[in-house]
């Protein structure tokens, strides 16, 4: 039922006719007749093509009209019905029983399911008391006077129904027969309509130009690890750019002044539901801009390409600072459709008795912070406390303790008994709850927030896994978080730092100084735009002074500049201020369509092991095909000593 009211509708929530055609000028100092038309016309779906129409589009207004469909067998009913489909929906098909069709009827009743035909016939109303209103076309049929088999087709690994259950491995290895589904033709259809009205109100209404940028470059510093390309020059590899950060830089250089670009980008990291190896941005950059300006191009472009079936968006999105984010949510891409947030109570507790909370209050950075669960009593099970603590102590080293602060209820931890009888009163009125479980922890600030960020997310889906509703799935809540950290201690080497965003982004005007002296402090011009939780785009005001970028490189992160030398020349040439963002465009549509990766966004996605499954790429390539690129190849044997020898050493190539 979800498949026939779905595909049938798909088109018309795309493509619906709006107002009236109106025409406004793009720009004056273009001097030419651009214009945009707001209407939106009916696609024509059957030119060029040897179809009258779609299988979707037929009704009661086109009875007694001739017609040729072409689609694929849906299925077929005692030899006297069938169902067509194509990309716009299903119509039934009488398979005529005189003999003087017999060859239509062989056609019709031998074809196997998913075989491709060609009929034409008469569209007729079916008898009354056999209209299907939950059908589009439920009240019309065709009378078939010709029909042809363009193609049969074999026994499939599966139906083509998105109501049968079929692995992701198996989807993705037969993804051409996975893409004739409603869901993957909604989200590729919806996704190629959001794209186009996001080029419409760039270039059309605000002048941006449209540039694609190099895939083969060279390799930068900082940021994820990137693909490297063999080169016929011995010992010399391109990279494939995570993003195309330099040169839409360079192209503001370059006095473009208003670029975009629906950019393929690449980083050499594994695939998760929200990331691929190849990956696609709307990639944007302007010059003579403030934070401000950027955001609101975004919100506008975001209203403008929104669905039309979706509620409309209200702008401006709210903001919060990322110190913000991290106190209250526990996280700097907070999904802010729910509470539960962070609540410090350390001030409770400062002539605390209990040692373990002392001993965290005696130091600079110790807190106590706490969330509430909603009706924790009704929902949680001691199993799932046993396992948020055991989260708690493996992953961060804390303790996590549960207070019900109206029951009994505290299983046996002579803390939480300690801590509901000294400060009961005072915890209600600090988290508004009297009947709720609290989840109390102390720690290092910046610690405890991420532990309890990461709670609070694991025990909203705990309960919405057991009933209660917190995320309206229809619900879409954006925001902006601004004034990041410009660096931040490496993992690996916490005395020395790395740039939290990329090393072009500009420092906050008011933190300028402390580069100087206390680099770790200094806030960016960085902004990141989240939705439900997913960070969807991410960008900042670059640093447009040449001699600002050559000591952030070459001091604070003592990166080799000349690997970024044409950059810093070209900011020596006259750089305008400027300033961008980019847009997950596979995150953004997995979002808006609820799809549960982005590997259902995209029509050829990698595998979770960044891997094609249909293809089988990445392959093996033949050793005389790598001796142009200077490139020998070590492969395990199949000896037991070659064996032995992989375990302890991973092949490397030899250049």
């Amino acid at each position: 039922m979800y498949f026939r009211r779905g595909l049938n509708l798909l088109y018309q929530g795309l493509f619906t006719p709006v107002g009236k055609t109106t025409t406004q000028p793009l720009c004056a100092s273009l001097g030419r007749g651009l214009v945009l038309s707001a209407q939106r016309r009916t696609p024509e779906l059957s030119s060029f093509v040897t179809r009258t129409n779609t299988c979707g589009e037929l009704c009661s207004s086109h009875l007694g009209q001739e017609v040729t469909l072409c689609g694929w067998i849906q299925y077929r009913r005692q030899n006297t019905f069938l169902v067509l489909r194509d990309f716009h929906g299903l119509v039934q098909v009488i398979i005529p029983q005189d003999e003087s069709a017999a060859s239509v009827r062989k056609i019709l009743c031998e074809a196997p399911v998913e075989s491709v035909v060609q009929v034409s016939g008469t569209v007729i109303s079916r008898p009354p008391g056999q209209e299907n209103p939950k059908m589009p076309t439920g009240e019309i049929e065709i009378k078939v006077k010709t029909a042809e088999l363009l193609n049969s087709c074999k026994k499939l690994p599966f139906e083509i129904k998105d109501f049968v259950k079929k692995t992701e491995s198996l989807r993705l290895q037969y993804r051409y027969l996975d893409l004739r589904s409603f869901r993957m033709q909604h989200n590729l259809r919806l996704r190629s309509q959001m794209v186009m009205n996001m080029r419409e109100y760039l270039c059309n209404l605000h002048g941006f130009v449209d540039i694609e940028t190099p895939t083969l470059f060279k390799k930068t510093p900082g940021g994820a690890k990137e693909f490297v390309v063999p080169s016929r020059e011995p010992g010399k590899f391109y990279s494939l750019p995570q993003s195309p950060q330099q040169f839409k830089q360079l192209l503001m250089v370059g006095g473009l002044d208003r670029y975009f670009q629906v950019a393929r980008c690449y980083r050499d990291e594994g695939s998760r539901p929200d990331r691929q190896p190849e990956f696609t941005q709307i990639d944007i950059e302007m010059s003579f801009v403030d934070q401000t300006g950027v955001q609101s191009l975004i919100e506008g472009l975001l209203q403008h390409s929104w669905p039309r079936d979706k509620d409309p968006l209200v702008v401006p999105f709210p903001s919060m600072t990322f110190a913000e984010a991290l106190s209250t949510y526990g996280t700097d891409k907070p999904d802010t459709r729910f509470g539960m947030k962070i609540i410090d109570i350390s001030d409770v507790f400062r002539n605390t008795k209990i040692g373990i909370l002392q001993d965290v209050l005696n130091k600079s950075q110790g807190t106590i912070k706490a969330i509430c669960i909603p009706e924790g009593t009704k929902y949680l099970k001691r199993k799932d406390i046993e396992t948020i603590r055991k989260f708690a102590a493996e992953q961060f080293n804390q303790e996590v303790l549960p207070v019900f602060l109206k029951t009994n209820s505290n299983w046996n931890f002579p803390v939480a008994k300690s801590i509901v009888e000294e400060q009961t009163l005072e915890l209600i009125r600090l988290l508004e709850t009297q009947e709720d479980v609290i989840l109390l922890t102390a720690g290092e600030h910046t610690k405890t927030c991420s532990l309890l960020g990461k709670l609070r997310l694991e025990c909203a889906d705990l309960l919405e896994a057991r009933g209660m509703v917190l995320r309206d799935p229809a619900l879409f809540s954006f925001l902006w978080v601004v004034d990041f950290p410009l660096f931040l201690p490496k993992e690996e080497s916490p005395g020395e730092l790395e740039s939290a965003h990329h090393p072009f982004t500009a420092p906050h005007p008011s933190d300028i100084h402390l580069l100087y002296t206390a680099p770790e402090k200094v806030r960016s011009q960085h902004y990141d735009l989240v939705l439900n939780g997913s960070e969807i785009g991410g960008g900042s005001i670059r640093i447009h002074n040449a001699e600002l970028q050559h000591y952030i490189l070459a001091t604070i992160l003592k990166e080799d500049v000349k690997m970024l030398s044409h950059l810093l020349q070209a900011l020596d040439c006259g750089a305008p201020p400027h300033g961008g963002i980019a847009l997950g465009l596979d995150r953004l549509i997995c979002l808006i369509t609820g799809a549960a990766s982005i590997r259902d966004v995209i029509a050829f996605p990698k595998s979770f092991r960044g891997h094609d499954l249909m293809s089988n790429a990445p392959d093996h390539i033949p050793a005389e095909d790598l001796k142009s690129y200077h490139i020998q190849v070590s492969r395990p044997t199949d000896s037991a000593a070659a064996k032995k020898d992989s375990l302890n050493h991973s092949p490397q190539p030899e250049c």
